[in-house]
């Protein structure tokens, strides 16, 4: 449907400190939220397929933003990926790792980070050819400490840890040098969205720029 160029998922990691990790109610706000998000000077946007208006919502992005890059998150299927891709989304998340989803992925031309949270989970994912990982839910499967202890037999993985990942704590993760991107909710508050303060979202966008990069 769409023939943008294809991306890579390290890629997707490298455009800015943070992935927006984003549950839309509503259609009308897809719009207005991907160009406040934009303006902040964030481009990789993963809107979550937790909600029905969700393939709506990323083809509306897809359609009316070009300067994003709307992504689909949530993915579990291969009819996820399949309508992901055709509804306009250029990337996957999801929250586990299966071979059929990152073959799914594959077959559409989506870059996938793949959820993992154990040690066989990442060798599974490594198998399948993928070394950039969604490591999730990261501060309940343990936090920095855990992604530091997997530096070692995991040396050539790199990963994006989302879950339980804030502004507060959000420098931790990115100060670790096999951390390339965290995602994160924050940028976009449910409050902000029903009320329609594109000004503040910008600001939660611009906000994260100052966050130290390796």
């Amino acid at each position: 449907m769409y023939s943008s160029p294809k991306l890579t998922a390290l890629q997707v990691m490298q455009d800015a400190p943070v992935i927006p990790v984003i549950v839309l109610n509503d259609v009308a706000h897809a719009v207005p939220m991907a160009r406040a998000l934009v303006a902040g000077g964030i481009r990789m946007l993963e809107v979550t397929l937790r909600t029905p208006q969700a393939l709506a919502c990323i083809e509306a992005i897809a359609r009316a933003v070009p300067e994003a890059v709307v992504g689909a998150g949530t993915v579990r299927t291969k009819a996820d990926a399949q309508a992901a891709s055709m509804a306009g989304a250029r990337f996957a998340v999801s929250p586990g790792y299966t071979p059929a989803v990152g073959q799914a992925c594959r077959d559409v031309g989506l870059a996938l980070l793949p959820g993992v949270a154990t040690g066989s989970e990442i060798m599974m994912a490594q198998e399948d050819g993928f070394t950039e990982l969604k490591f999730f839910p990261a501060m309940q499967a343990g936090g920095p400490a855990m992604l530091k202890a997997w530096s070692g037999p995991f040396f050539d993985v790199q990963f994006c840890p989302t879950g339980g990942v804030t502004l507060h704590n959000a420098p931790d993760f990115l100060a670790l040098p096999n951390v390339v991107c965290v995602g994160g909710s924050w940028l976009v508050p449910a409050d902000a969205l029903a009320q329609g303060d594109w000004v503040r979202i910008t600001q939660l966008a611009c906000d994260t720029q100052d966050f130290k990069r390796k």
